[in-house]
């Protein structure tokens, strides 16, 4: 299971109640998730003849320019792990499972978003992350601060916006 946990974080698929809540169990707005926000807008077809539940919702989320926020992958900065972990005396450790807790994402010293999932890839060799976070951070190339702790000390490390999936080896579709 561990190791399908790592595998989906590569592959960029979502978990829901960790990646996203589910409308059946969302309290808050924050916590309510359309489509177009978590990478599935492709499923969606407006157009469908006969009424389903939230194609006015969803419409006027189109029309209103898209969604507030996106899911967006990060590539954590490895350098800034080993600097807050010097600071600490210590040798940087890549975490062993991926962890599911969710973890403020700044720019320009507010949170515009949390991080869902993150773990480190020994394929990739690189510690990367799922998060959501406001349109306007979810760009490519954009950085962005990633909160992380080291022995009980909150600290921040890079994380630079890749496009999902992090791995996608060549292979036939169906």
């Amino acid at each position: 299971m561990l190791a399908l946990d790592l595998a989906r974080l590569e592959a960029g698929l979502l978990l829901i109640e960790v990646d996203y809540t589910s409308a059946r169990h969302s309290l808050v707005p924050e916590q309510s998730y359309s489509p177009y926000e978590i990478g599935l807008g492709h499923l969606v077809e407006l157009d469908k003849p006969g009424p389903f539940v939230g194609r006015r919702a969803l419409m006027a989320e189109v029309a209103g320019g898209g969604p507030a926020r996106r899911l967006a992958g990060l590539e954590l900065d490895w350098l800034d792990l080993e600097a807050l972990s010097a600071a600490r005396g210590l040798a940087p450790s890549a975490p062993a499972t991926v962890s599911r807790v969710p973890v403020p994402v700044y720019a320009g010293g507010r949170q515009v978003g949390r991080v869902t999932s993150s773990g480190w890839s020994p394929l990739l060799k690189k510690l990367v992350a799922l998060a959501s976070v406001g349109v306007a951070q979810a760009r490519t190339g954009t950085v962005l601060q990633v909160e992380w702790t080291v022995e009980a000390r909150r600290g921040t490390i890079r994380g630079r916006v890749v496009d999902l999936p992090f791995f996608d080896p060549p292979r036939r579709r169906a």
